[in-house]
């Protein structure tokens, strides 16, 4: 499989969603997974190929430039407008920054961050877990 090809005008907070408010470190498109460059104090797409960027704090609410304030939904049920596998475990990917993809594409050497469950075809419960255990 591929990250999932999220359509960034199509995401939305569906029910009981959590969201942060920071400042983007980056140009940030809505859906992708962001993690705190703790340097900078500001956040960027996350990345599963690197230890340093790979613990995600949520989800791109909407796009910001770098400097501008962003909203991250970190918590509850989230429309990524891409059609999702009932019950497929997603992840942060190691091909693209801040994407997201099903947990079967990790591959060796890969730190495991979990997103989400997917909880119809339209829905990902959002259950973030930075585990920092590399896949062997």
């Amino acid at each position: 499989m591929a990250d999932l090809s999220v359509v960034a005008a199509d995401v939305l907070p569906v029910l009981n969603t959590t969201i942060m408010r920071g400042t983007a470190g980056a140009t940030i498109t809505a859906g992708q997974a962001l993690y705190l460059n703790t340097s900078t104090g500001r956040y960027v797409q996350a990345q599963a190929d690197d230890a340093a960027t790979d613990h995600v704090v949520g989800i791109a609410a909407h796009g910001a430039s770098n400097g501008q304030p962003i909203q991250i939904i970190t918590g509850g049920t989230v429309d990524l407008g891409v059609t999702l596998t009932v019950g497929e475990i997603y992840v942060l990917s190691a091909s693209a920054a801040g994407g997201i993809a099903p947990e079967s594409d990790l591959a060796s050497t890969n730190y495991v961050s979990v997103i989400g469950v997917a909880q119809t075809a339209d829905n990902m419960i959002l259950s973030i877990t930075n585990s920092a255990a590399q896949v062997p």
